[in-house]
């Protein structure tokens, strides 16, 4: 990865790129089997938040999307404008969302869309920037900026600071089977079928971390796996939610139709988030309704990375990789749950 400094100073070269303002108030939600469309990068800039940021609003878009794109698989080693083009190339964006904004502050969503090719699955991190001396200097997530900023911007409340604190802090209690109770993404003792076991999020890169789960009698409710901070990562509209918990680790949801928009709101377990859809708000693609679950944990920077579920306990069952993405099962009590298997979420 490019040192911040190259980051930050190569964010110069956004300013050539072509931008695409997208007021959230009046965005349309994406069709389930839409494809994005190709663009260099896309703003989310409420009125009221252009406002207050006036003519400043490019650079800290440009700050930001420079930084996002530095933490992209797309992105590392190269120069931000060299990963605008190939995203471009492939009819994919950086999306800049900025939702709040005070003087001197703002804060939002940032992320890369997927290809629209089986498995693939977004990159996104929350950010806040601060204007300090008339340049803004952004933190995305795992950005020592970012956690210096939890600490210190008026626009992260106190609730939200303590949930995102304690799961700094949970680090050293984290082991392989220690997964602070977490459930599966629907209500206790319903079932779904699990329809793809352990896998990157992606599809392709990373830790196996995630799951796929439809059907069942839960009525395709997608509800939290424990009480945290929820924001929804694509905006009003969009099937895309990830849940910051106060024990180390945050979970995603992704492919939801009806999903309840949440910007960093504090929510209890088992609270509902949408109903298992195809939606591909961030790009991707999906063939049946599903939920794409994924495991995310933390470190002391708040550094959010998806991480593996072999050997972890979620919902009472424990999961295990298989030879293969998709192919793993679970164990639970002497029984094995293997893709096509409806299985019961359990809280102990």
């Amino acid at each position: 990865m490019p040192s911040k400094l190259s980051v930050r100073i190569s964010a110069a070269a956004l300013a050539a790129a072509s931008v695409v303002v997208a007021p959230t108030a009046s965005a349309a939600p994406r069709s389930a089997d839409a494809h994005p469309s190709p663009a260099a990068a896309e703003v989310k800039l409420p009125a009221e938040v252009a406002g207050v940021l006036g003519a400043s609003s490019r650079a800290l878009v440009d700050t930001v999307a420079a930084d996002a794109l530095g933490r992209s698989q797309m992105g590392r080693g190269v120069a931000p404008s060299v990963a605008l083009s190939k995203l471009a190339e492939q009819g994919r964006k950086v999306v800049v969302d900025v939702r709040w904004a005070a003087p001197g502050w703002a804060r939002g969503v940032a992320y890369v869309e997927a290809p629209a090719t089986d498995g693939a699955h977004p990159e996104g991190w929350l950010y806040i920037a601060r204007n300090v001396g008339g340049r803004w200097v952004s933190g995305v997530e795992g950005d020592g900026e970012f956690a210096e900023y939890i600490d210190s911007s008026p626009l992260v409340g106190t609730a939200e600071r303590r949930t995102m604190t304690a799961y700094a802090q949970h680090q050293s209690a984290i082991t392989t089977a220690n997964t602070g109770g977490l459930l599966l993404p629907w209500m206790p003792n319903y079932y779904m079928t699990v329809t793809g076991g352990p896998h990157a999020s992606d599809g392709v890169n990373g830790y196996w971390s995630s799951l796929d789960l439809a059907g069942g009698n839960a009525s395709g409710r997608v509800r939290s796996s424990r009480d945290g901070t929820a924001t929804s990562m694509c905006g009003a509209g969009g099937g895309w939610t990830r849940v910051i918990h106060p024990n180390g680790f945050s979970t995603d949801y992704y492919h939801m139709y009806n999903a309840t928009y949440y910007n960093a709101t504090q929510v209890g377990t088992s609270a509902l988030l949408g109903t298992i859809g195809r939606d591909v708000c961030a790009g991707g693609s999906a063939t049946g309704d599903h939920v794409h679950w994924s495991l995310r944990t933390y470190d002391a920077n708040y550094n959010g990375t998806y991480t593996w579920l072999h050997g972890r306990t979620i919902g009472g069952w424990t999961w295990w990789n298989g030879s293969s993405q998709y192919t793993g099962c679970a164990t639970r009590l002497g029984v094995t749950a293997c893709p096509g298997t409806a299985i019961y979420n359990r809280t102990s």
